[in-house]
């Protein structure tokens, strides 16, 4: 409402200028809202001609240190203008709008779960509202497939007030296993997939190899009902050329090994019963650091998981070109780009 003062506005006299100055406000603070409700909506990728076409994929990107609001992105557009899969990336971000992998509480449009078909998800101790919880949770319990990457076997950090804090046991419950310790030394050792000689013909492992990250291998012991696709060669450098560590070491469990003698697990499957009698497909990698994905083996591993939880045909060698330049961080605490919106990873967007 614009309240009129005086003699000329009460005659219906306004001056042009004041006109045009108070429209520039109201466009300001319209065009204002509708940055801010594009920044909290999520980031969509529609997906091109290809065997993804009517699936919604969902990837959540919440870490502080291993530069999820990097890797999501770029998954994103790889799914759907390299296989045709709707994409939906959902980041934490700051009240602004801008990503804040340290806005632990903060989902952008969790809404978007409702729909997805399968959820990729490198997150690590959210504290997210019982509201976001909640999509989450229908979600599971509707039986969507999960490829959990690196941190999320410790997803959440709930508080004893949430009523989803059974959540916090996500890691072991749902993909496997939960946070136990760095194998290899962080920063130090990296590491080289081996896969499991066993399971070899496994379809997620379709034209897969050469698997490096310079992220180190971390200890795990998945229960028995998963299928163990794939081992991390500790190495003794952070180079994929570098030698095979050797030294011996204590587990959890306080045995002591030969730390590549058995290699740990890094990528494993599960399948999973759910309370409505459907199946919940789960894949699981401790690899995910935005710099491990540099690995073409890595990033088709990721892809091939997408198309083995949806019950679909794994290509034979899937396309995991990134669409335009892809230069991940380093990985570590606080050391994400700054200012920087989900808009800003959309196609087309300039570089960071």
């Amino acid at each position: 409402m614009i309240f009129l003062k005086d003699r000329n506005y009460a005659l219906g006299i306004v001056p042009f200028m004041k006109i045009k100055a108070i429209l520039l406000s109201i466009f300001c603070v319209s065009s204002q809202s509708a940055v801010i409700h594009a920044e909290t909506a999520g980031l969509t990728f529609r997906g091109k001609a290809g065997p993804g076409q009517a699936k919604h994929v969902v990837l959540i990107a919440g870490d502080e240190e291993y530069r999820s609001e990097d890797v999501m992105p770029m998954l994103g557009k790889v799914l759907s203008q390299r296989h045709g899969f709707n994409c939906t990336v959902l980041f934490s971000v700051s009240s602004d709008g801008v990503i804040d992998p340290n806005a632990q509480a903060s989902l952008t449009h969790p809404q978007a779960l409702d729909s997805a078909d399968a959820i990729i998800m490198l997150i690590r101790f959210r504290k997210w509202s019982d509201e976001a919880m909640k999509h989450f949770d229908d979600a599971m319990e509707r039986g969507v497939p999960v490829i959990g990457l690196r941190t999320s076997t410790h997803a959440f950090q709930l508080t004893d007030a949430s009523k989803f804090k059974r959540y916090n046991n996500f890691g072991k419950d749902v993909l496997g296993e939960k946070w136990v310790s760095h194998w290899g030394k962080h920063k130090v050792e990296a590491t080289r997939g081996v896969v499991e000689a066993a399971n070899a013909a496994d379809p997620i492992l379709r034209g897969v190899s050469d698997v490096f990250g310079d992220s180190d291998v971390y200890e795990a012991a998945p229960p028995a009902d998963a299928k163990i696709l794939m081992r991390g060669q500790v190495l003794a450098g952070m180079y994929a050329d570098d030698a095979p560590a050797n030294y011996s070491k204590k587990r959890a469990d306080g045995q002591e090994q030969p730390i590549n003698e058995p290699m740990m697990p890094i990528a494993w499957t599960r399948e999973l019963k759910k309370n409505s009698g459907k199946t919940q497909k789960v894949f699981c990698t401790t690899m995910g650091a935005a710099t491990d994905m540099a690995s073409e083996g890595l990033r088709r591993l990721v892809v091939n998981g997408v198309y083995w939880s949806l019950g679909m045909p794994v290509p034979a060698k899937a396309d995991v070109t990134p669409i335009g330049e892809f230069k991940p961080l380093m990985y570590g605490n606080n050391v994400f780009h700054r200012n920087v919106k989900p808009s800003s990873h959309a196609l087309g967007a300039a570089s960071k």
